[in-house]
């Protein structure tokens, strides 16, 4: 029975380091940019929008393609996210690639 017990003990040390490190993602901000910096986002750990920045030279373009780069921008913003998410997870699981809203069940 030990040999449950230290897995029992190594997996919640584990769910307790990942609750750590969601919360600490949740903190994170990244910037994610479009048409050579035309548009600038920034987006949170949580995917909450923060910030649009658009450039005048962007001002001048259509509605339309205005609109494209600020989609264009969050999108990029969105993988950067993932990806520094990634990174901090990998921290903690040593490599093991778990989503970032992986839950252990106990």
């Amino acid at each position: 029975m030990t040999n449950f017990s230290d897995m029992l003990s190594k997996a919640k040390a584990m769910q307790e380091k990942m609750k750590e490190v969601q919360d600490q993602i949740k903190k994170i901000e990244v910037e994610g940019e479009a048409g050579g910096n035309l548009v600038k986002v920034i987006l949170s750990g949580d995917y909450e929008l923060k910030s649009i920045t658009i450039s005048d030279q962007a001002k001048k373009e259509s509605q339309e393609i205005i609109n494209d780069l600020i989609i264009a921008a969050y999108n990029n913003a969105k993988e950067n996210l993932k990806k520094k998410s990634t990174e901090e997870l990998s921290k903690v699981t040593g490599g093991l690639n778990l989503p970032p809203d992986f839950k252990l069940p106990f």
